[in-house]
């Protein structure tokens, strides 16, 4: 049995956000829709849209789930991390490389310009800090550099080394087993070599 759209649940909006990690986990940001979250609820198709009123709003609030675990496992690995701001820097780049590897589905979702641009659930503000983050640490490096500039081209590194490694691709051109070579060789780029710093 389904529920009516006349007959609210109020732990329906967490179960619909739970039922869309869920979803994304196993089959990709293209199986979000809302008739197959609402299935899965074991609700009708219309009744997410009283809580969310339309498709994008619900997956913001589920970007938003990826966007609050990135940051919880950033500041647990940044706890143990090492105090100068080069080390922070790469325990920060392995934290982000494991999650997008680890979470390709939540990863593609997190960062669509479409949700961003939205503006639902203050989603561009739960993004911001950890790039605000990764640019302070940046100015401790290369104080003379403009940080955010720095830390948007060390962030498309990032990127592209964790969608090409998903692919296989880096594998075989670079043939190699583990990424650490290429998040070392990507802050060296952008930050200069280590030994010289």
């Amino acid at each position: 049995m389904t529920l009516s759209e006349s007959e609210p649940e109020p732990g329906l909006p967490t179960r619909l956000v739970d039922v869309g990690v869920e979803l994304v986990a196993a089959e990709g940001a293209g199986a979000l829709t809302l008739r197959e979250i609402a299935r899965r609820a074991g609700v009708s198709h219309g009744a997410p849209r009283r809580w969310f009123p339309t498709h994008l709003e619900l997956l913001s609030a589920i970007a938003r789930r990826g966007f609050t675990d990135l940051a919880g496992r950033a500041e647990a690995a940044l706890a143990d991390a090492p105090p100068d701001p080069r080390g922070q820097l790469t325990v920060l780049g392995r934290v982000y490389l494991d999650f997008a590897l680890g979470n390709r589905g939540m990863y593609e979702l997190m960062f669509r310009h479409d949700l961003l641009e939205s503006g639902h659930l203050g989603l561009r503000e739960t993004s911001l800090p950890l790039f605000g983050l990764l640019a302070e640490l940046v100015s401790r490096v290369r104080p003379e550099a403009d940080a955010r500039l720095v830390a948007g081209a060390l962030w498309a590194n990032l990127h592209g080394i964790a969608q090409l490694w998903g692919w296989g691709s880096l594998q075989l051109a670079s043939g190699g087993a583990d990424f650490a070579p290429l998040l070392h060789t990507a802050l060296d780029a952008h930050l200069g070599p280590e030994e010289t710093r």
